[in-house]
């Protein structure tokens, strides 16, 4: 009776846990930890994170995107700018170098889901098409963790930079 109440405790705790989503390879590039953010009721866009990694011996460039979440799909880069964060859309597609990793994550580089067509609600799987200059399109499943998290995980952390003061 024991090993079945430890058992059931042990699959409770793991079907709590956020759902990972697996890497996804096309050509020479892998893409690792795909997750989005939740956003609250009403919100209009919506955020994506994810690390690419080129192994091959030239580079690529993600030129595009769809979801199934919006309307549109964007690469956008935010910097501090005094006290300011401002995140602007990347002109002319994201470039990975051959032999580079590039992570997107809260904060930085990340992809935004314009014009949401509902709000993204934890639990939930993204849909997203990716489209590279030479990968060509890549499916990629985009979990969905918690409002305000700053992993794939879920975790929430206060070391995110505050979002008051960002411009677009």
């Amino acid at each position: 009776m024991r090993h079945v109440f430890i058992l059931s405790a042990m699959l409770g705790l793991v079907s709590a846990l956020p759902a990972q989503a697996a890497d996804v390879t096309a050509g020479t590039l892998t893409i690792s930890a795909p997750w989005a953010r939740a956003t609250p009721k009403g919100a209009s866009v919506g955020a994506g994170y994810m690390t690419i990694t080129n192994t091959g011996t030239a580079s690529d460039r993600l030129i595009d995107g769809a979801s199934t979440a919006s309307d549109r799909f964007e690469v956008h880069d935010m910097a501090m700018d005094g006290s300011v964060m401002k995140m602007h859309a990347k002109s002319g597609g994201l470039e990975i170098k051959p032999g580079a990793t590039v992570t997107l994550q809260p904060g930085g580089l990340h992809v935004m889901f314009v014009g949401l067509k509902a709000p993204l609600a934890q639990g939930q799987i993204v849909k997203v098409t990716l489209q590279f200059e030479k990968a060509g399109k890549v499916e990629v499943d985009y979990p969905v963790a918690a409002i305000g998290a700053q992993s794939a995980g879920g975790a929430t952390s206060g070391t995110a930079p505050a979002m008051g003061g960002m411009k677009h």
